[in-house]
């Protein structure tokens, strides 16, 4: 079992910054992948970025390139994923969630990719 839990969102004018914090524990194995992925009403849930653990590779969907950064930092027994968000647009409110597996998805930004899941912060940009 991988537990997550999210912290950090809030509201937000457009062009301000957040930073979205992920805390994971339990058991991870060697090929752990994570992603951040947002959702609003009646849309699918879409990734926004992800990261494979062991090195570092990472992705993002284009429409947060160049202004959000995904990151880890790893301490005692308890994994960081944070998601810096630069430039926000009213068009990123969502709610975000943090997810987790314990391989590297095909689609690394796809959800199907992903068997763990945090319970979602709400991020709101207003115009």
């Amino acid at each position: 079992q991988i537990q997550l839990m999210e912290s950090g969102g809030g509201s937000v004018q457009a062009g301000g910054s957040l930073k979205l914090s992920c805390a994971a524990s339990g058991f991870f194995g060697s090929s752990l992948s994570m992603g951040w992925f947002r959702q609003v009403p009646g849309k699918q849930r879409e990734g926004v970025a992800h990261i494979v653990v062991s090195d570092n590779t990472i992705g993002y969907a284009d429409s947060v390139k160049g202004r959000f950064t995904i990151s880890q930092d790893n301490a005692k027994n308890t994994l960081y994923l944070y998601l810096q968000m630069n430039s926000l647009k009213p068009e990123d409110t969502a709610i975000y969630y943090c997810a987790a597996a314990r391989w590297v998805p095909f689609n690394p930004l796809e959800r199907y990719g992903y068997n763990y899941w945090g319970q979602g912060t709400q991020v709101t940009v207003s115009s």
